[in-house]
């Protein structure tokens, strides 16, 4: 076996680090946070935070900020402490201590409730409950895909029960269970149920956890009412919370990289601190997703050569400052189709969070800036990730791998075309893709433009063909639905 590639790409010196925190602690400490709930303000209060009620602002004292990071990190380092891992809405976190590299066994993730599908026929359409049936299958049986959330979510199904209804589809659908989106605390409720009928219980699901949604700081530092429920209900539940952010550069940030990791970070932090102000002994993280606004077209941007750096950066703060192993945004493109841009645009937002460390990365299968789901870009996105697994595999240096006895046999002028070395060893040295070909100018169907997107249309229809069952038995999924059918009925769920 290969060894992999250990030192990530670092773009923060230590010293750079620390003043990024610093920056942020003291955003906290002189501009502070709105929190937009009543219950959180007093939860801040008690906990020594400056509390204006009328405004409904928070300024947090740099010490009570010092001491949830100090708190963070030793529960981390906790050995009897679950869950150690959790997928949530894009890709993965850790809740416990490890040495940050490059993690070649790293995940990738699908989701992120697109509205559109743009489907093998061409067309872009609002995405049905068929639509979302289909791109489970798929990521399901995509072998590269190794989590999956709702990749898209049927726009018929009505927008207050949505959530829930999708959670049970993804529960009866596949055991690569991603993150979900929860916009409201009773979604947490009936997706924590569904969560527990397929982990056995409450305690099964809390040691681990499927199905956990997440708060989210709106940028630039404001969490509204809706997060702030969201957090406390997961946190009332015994479930594990990530504190996010999307810091968007030149619109809710500085320009600059580093002011826009320093707002998101003090956002998330302000989080941190109020999660463990409801729940001292929570199991919480903190998160960041940064990208720059598209002075041409005022949109967040998923993709392009800036945001490499900017979150390349942002893994090792949040990883290696921090102390929370995570994943982060990759395979994503601004474009609207596959082609060159999205094939550049993914393949080096796949490598780049790779190589800064990231223990994995998602969504994919994803065009247009996140919005709409391609059933074809998803098999391509499988391949690409293959790619970069195998991109990132070291070099293995031993007397069998240094191989003297085969350079013996060859001799001077020979070859080793034929040898037992060779046959033993091709397929696991080489990537042999279908997709990534080696052809002769002329030969077949080498000079064919768009090969590459005809051979992954026909992998997604044989796909989609096979016959695919639900990991559930008969008894859970009729739990399951007797608990969408509730929530169906529920008047606080209009």
């Amino acid at each position: 076996m290969h060894t992999s590639v250990m030192e990530p790409v670092r773009y923060l010196s230590s010293e750079e680090m620390q003043r990024i925190h610093e920056n942020a602690c003291k955003i906290l400490e002189e501009i502070g946070m709105k929190i937009d709930h009543l219950k959180s303000l007093d939860y801040l209060r008690n906990a020594g935070c400056s509390v204006d009620f009328e405004k409904r602002t928070v300024k947090f004292p740099r010490q009570i900020i010092e001491n949830a990071v100090a708190k963070m990190k030793t529960n981390y380092s906790c050995s009897k402490r679950l869950p150690k891992r959790m997928s949530v809405r894009y890709s993965q976190v850790g809740f416990d201590k490890k040495p940050f590299k490059i993690q070649g066994d790293f995940s990738v993730s699908s989701g992120g409730f697109c509205c559109f599908v743009l489907g093998l026929d061409g067309k872009r359409r609002a995405a049905s409950i068929s639509d979302v049936r289909d791109s489970l299958k798929l990521a399901d049986k995509l072998d590269q895909i190794t989590y999956t959330g709702l990749p898209v979510a049927a726009q018929e199904v009505p927008v207050g029960v949505r959530t829930v209804v999708m959670a049970a589809e993804l529960a009866k659908a596949t055991k690569k269970f991603g993150g979900i989106e929860t916009f409201k605390a009773r979604d947490v409720e009936y997706i924590s149920r569904i969560g527990e009928v397929v982990q056995g219980g409450k305690k099964g699901l809390q040691e681990s956890p499927i199905l956990v949604g997440y708060a989210e700081v709106r940028s630039p530092l404001c969490l509204d009412e809706v997060m702030a429920d969201v957090l406390i209900a997961h946190l009332e539940r015994g479930l594990p919370q990530t504190i996010e952010s999307m810091p968007n550069a030149g619109a809710t940030t500085p320009m600059s990289a580093a002011g826009t990791l320093s707002m998101g970070a003090a956002e998330t932090l302000g989080g941190l601190v109020l999660g463990f102000a409801v729940n001292p002994d929570a199991t919480i993280g903190v998160d960041i997703n940064p990208g720059y606004c598209d002075m041409r077209s005022m949109l967040f941007g998923y993709a392009g050569a800036e945001r490499v750096p900017l979150l390349s950066a942002r893994i090792q703060l949040i990883s290696e400052f921090y102390g929370c192993p995570s994943g982060v945004h990759g395979g994503k493109t601004n474009a609207c189709v596959a082609g060159i841009q999205a094939g550049v645009e993914k393949g080096i937002s796949m490598l780049a969070p790779v190589l800064a460390g990231a223990i994995g990365f998602g969504t994919v299968g994803h065009l247009e800036n996140a919005i709409t789901f391609s059933p074809l870009q998803l098999v391509i996105d499988n391949e690409i990730a293959r790619y970069v697994r195998r991109a990132v595999k070291g070099v293995e240096v031993t007397e069998e791998t240094l191989d003297f006895e085969t350079v013996k046999n060859s001799g001077i002028g020979g070859n080793t075309v034929s040898s037992e070395s060779t046959m033993m060893r091709f397929k696991e040295e080489e990537l042999l893709s279908p997709f990534f070909d080696a052809l002769s100018w002329g030969t077949g169907d080498s000079l064919e433009s768009r090969r590459f997107e005809k051979l992954a249309a026909a992998k997604a229809e044989e796909l989609l063909a096979a016959e695919s069952e639900s990991p559930l038995n008969r008894e859970q999924i009729k739990a399951i639905d007797e608990i969408v059918e509730e929530a169906r009925k529920d008047p606080l769920m209009k």
